[in-house]
């Protein structure tokens, strides 16, 4: 992996850590784990995208790893989410539901 793709994944990861801190706090362990493991995933299929087009790979092959990255960032965005709402049904939560709609809605 070369400077650019570490750095790129060192960005990753902290604006991850800081979002999982804010956005789960008091939240299952268990969850935060599952949002941890997405993330890193998805850096790690990012840095093999930027990878592919360094090294001027098909278009096809590109888009379809940086599709996979969207849906794993996605897909932990959401995590984030339901674990929150679990929280707000439980009244738990430290966010109103409208806000929780609304972040809902963000990654819509």
């Amino acid at each position: 992996m070369d400077v650019r793709a570490r750095q790129c994944g060192a960005r990753i990861e902290e604006k991850a850590a800081g979002m999982t801190e804010q956005s789960t706090t008091g939240a299952d362990e268990d969850a935060r784990n599952a949002v941890l493991n997405r993330l890193r995933r998805a850096q790690g299929q990012l840095a093999g995208v930027i990878s592919m087009i360094e090294e001027g790979r098909e278009c096809r092959d590109v888009v379809t790893q940086l599709a996979a990255v969207s849906r794993a960032i996605d897909r932990a965005g959401f995590k984030i989410v339901a674990s929150n709402m679990r929280q707000c049904l439980a009244g738990e939560s430290p966010m109103s539901t409208d806000e929780l709609e609304r972040l809902f809605l963000t990654l819509a």
